[in-house]
């Protein structure tokens, strides 16, 4: 088990999701079918490491078709047991905030599968990111069970009230199936950069 941090693939996917054992099972079986979809196109997936809810589901699916998954741990849900006992490599860092920089650094696409507070951050974060040409890639939600169509709405309240521009609308792609992610991460628009010119509108 690796505790400190190593260098990610070049083909990697940083996946935020939820660890509830509680939601309906089709949020469970789209992250099965993602971690499928991912490790059959050879993408590695980053994500949080746990063994509970979707993140298991999202590892189990890419485990069993041979994927490599990396999760990001950090050390009080190592001492709780939290983490998934199956990963290719599982790294333990000293806090959440640690965690998120190492998920994101190196991936070259984030995907969200739907989630709570903690996945609300973590993407909303992504998009900023994004926003300010911090991060490049592709962000693509899963909008199982239509369950992001309100924060989609929101978002484009922001650029409708001139919060955001309108060429930020461009930042994220959604798809309706798992299977879908793999196409939308080739098909997203290009993002540089320069696009910080407009981060302020």
């Amino acid at each position: 088990m690796s505790t400190e941090p190593a260098a990610v693939p070049e083909r990697a996917v940083c996946v935020y999701c939820a660890s509830s054992q509680s939601a309906h099972p089709e949020y469970r079986d789209a992250a099965f079918r993602l971690g499928e979809a991912l490790a059959g196109r050879g993408i590695t997936v980053v994500y949080g490491g746990g063994a509970r809810g979707s993140m298991r589901a999202l590892a189990d699916g890419a485990l069993a078709k041979g994927g490599r998954v990396i999760g990001v741990l950090p050390r009080f849900m190592a001492d709780l047991e939290w983490g998934h006992p199956g990963l290719t490599e599982l790294k333990l860092v000293e806090d959440m905030r640690t965690r998120k920089h190492l998920m994101l650094a190196g991936a070259h696409a984030a995907v969200a599968l739907p989630g709570g507070c903690g996945t609300f951050e973590e993407l909303l974060e992504a998009i900023t990111l994004k926003r300010l040409g911090l991060f490049l890639g592709p962000i693509v939600l899963v909008n199982t069970r239509g369950y992001f169509q309100p924060l989609v709405e929101m978002l484009s309240r922001a650029v409708e009230e001139r919060f955001m521009d309108e060429r930020h609308a461009l930042m994220w792609q959604i798809v309706a199936q798992p299977e879908e992610v793999p196409d939308a991460i080739e098909r997203a628009p290009a993002w540089a950069a320069e696009f910080r010119s407009f981060a302020a509108v």
